[in-house]
């Protein structure tokens, strides 16, 4: 899984598909950043991909484009919504891996929302 996991790292998007209820995929291409062995996610606490998260953490991830088309093969995971400590951690690896762009964008997102607006989710690959 270390290769995958390394290749998925490398890219600089990944789609992120969670699942309706009624097993529909919906995929979202999304920042991410690495820590340890998951991969974790910012997003907006009351966005779709949340509330499927909370229902089901069945998710698949794979590398993709700005506008998320899959450059590779779709990996099975678990997905679960971090605490308050995580999601500022996910904040914090988002703004350092994407740079001053990745920085300003959580600070517009921090004042247009506030603190609790946003939403760290951990991904975690499952084993091969």
């Amino acid at each position: 899984m270390s290769t995958e996991l390394e290749r998925l790292t490398a890219a600089k998007y990944l789609l992120l598909t969670t699942f309706r209820k009624d097993g529909r995929a919906v995929a979202t291409p999304v920042w991410f950043a690495r820590e340890d062995t998951d991969l974790v996610v910012w997003t907006v606490t009351d966005s779709g991909k949340v509330k499927r998260i909370r229902r089901d953490g069945t998710v698949t991830i794979t590398a993709c484009d700005v506008r998320g088309k899959p450059r590779g093969v779709a990996l099975p995971a678990t997905a679960r919504l971090l605490d308050a400590a995580g999601t500022q951690r996910t904040r914090d690896a988002v703004a350092k891996r994407y740079g001053l762009f990745g920085w300003v964008t959580i600070q517009v997102s921090r004042l247009r929302r506030g603190a609790a607006g946003t939403i760290g989710i951990a991904i975690t690959p499952e084993a091969e």
